[in-house]
């Protein structure tokens, strides 16, 4: 081939890929503006964990995030983590545990409309769950913790339709009596609480309200046991895993982001119904995975959200668990 005929040949390619608007495909794939599937397996004795991301809400840090520190103090917290401290990112991770011949999901993310909305922030628990290999139509049961939207939307599909079709839907009955009584949604003060209630009702009325009410300190799944956290919402649920000699605790909310409330718990998150008792109940329960070395699985924690606590002089650090690059 001679030296104008390549010269000929390059020239009609880049000329060609100009007109189409292309780049190298190598180019392309780079530029996309998201992660790969967000999952990680590990196990808890013979039952297998599986913390699907839902993605991370990245928001100006709120004059009133908490309750009872000024926002000096707060950003200056985030900045010691290496944060921007004028930023906060909250994280999700809604849980797939397989236990006992079923398939359970924890909590179900902010729902897949969000994520739109979000420009694909949040709501990619469902894309996520299916990368990991789950059917939504394989799903037993959905044991919801707590109605807050971040943890109930993705019950019901954009269309309004129920996401997991085939799987019992078990919630707090504390937590049902709670949303579902019309005189507390009457009494609830406008803005978000109100909204709350207005919310967790269109999910709900969705699905028909075909919700079956568990009690605390039972099973709600082989080795899963309900576990009363209240504070953060009046039925607020956290689970305890227990299979074999290994356990799990599956905190829900007792706190938000640890890098806040784990290290100082003494700190009220803007969202608790009940800050006060939100304090009691962290400080009780994380007293007592620290000193027991229980293994935590933390909603709103850094993906993907598991690890332990270590009892500091002023609160609790927490210590994510090892990588493991094989998937159990």
């Amino acid at each position: 081939m001679t030296e104008t005929t390549r010269r000929t040949i390059l020239a009609g390619a880049l000329a060609a890929s100009a007109l189409a608007g292309t780049r190298p495909a190598g180019a392309a794939a780079a530029a996309e503006p998201r992660q790969a599937p967000g999952y990680y397996r590990y196990r808890v004795g013979e039952a297998r964990v599986t913390a699907v991301t839902d993605g991370a809400n990245s928001f100006p840090l709120p004059e009133r995030f908490v309750l009872n520190a000024d926002r000096a103090a707060v950003s200056a917290a985030l900045v010691a983590d290496f944060r921007d401290g004028a930023t906060l990112t909250v994280p999700f991770t809604p849980l797939v545990i397989e236990t006992g011949g079923r398939r359970i999901v924890i909590d179900t993310g902010n729902g897949e409309a969000a994520f739109q909305a979000s420009r694909g922030a949040v709501g990619q628990f469902h894309a996520n769950l299916k990368a990991a290999g789950f059917d939504p139509s394989t799903i037993d049961a959905v044991v919801i913790s707590h109605f807050h939207g971040d943890h109930v939307n993705g019950l019901v599909t954009p269309e309004g339709q129920a996401a997991f079709p085939n799987a019992e839907i078990l919630v707090p009955e504390a937590e049902w009596a709670y949303w579902m009584d019309d005189g507390a949604m009457s009494r609830a003060p406008a803005g978000r609480p109100q909204d709350g209630f207005r919310n967790a009702r269109r999910v709900f009325d969705a699905l028909a309200r075909k919700v079956t009410p568990y009690a605390w300190e039972r099973e709600v799944a082989p080795g899963l046991t309900a576990v009363g956290t209240p504070g953060h919402t009046p039925g607020h649920t956290s689970f305890l895993l227990a299979s074999g000699d290994r356990s799990l605790f599956v905190q829900s909310d007792v706190t938000n982001v640890p890098v806040l409330f784990a290290r100082h718990p003494g700190w009220h998150v803007m969202y608790d119904a009940d800050p006060a008792q939100a304090e009691a109940t962290r400080r009780r329960v994380y007293d007592r995975i620290a000193a027991e070395r229980t293994l935590l699985q933390g909603f709103h924690y850094p993906f993907p959200g598991v690890g332990h606590l270590e009892k500091t002089p002023e609160g609790y650090r927490e210590v994510a668990a090892p990588w493991d690059p094989v998937s159990r």
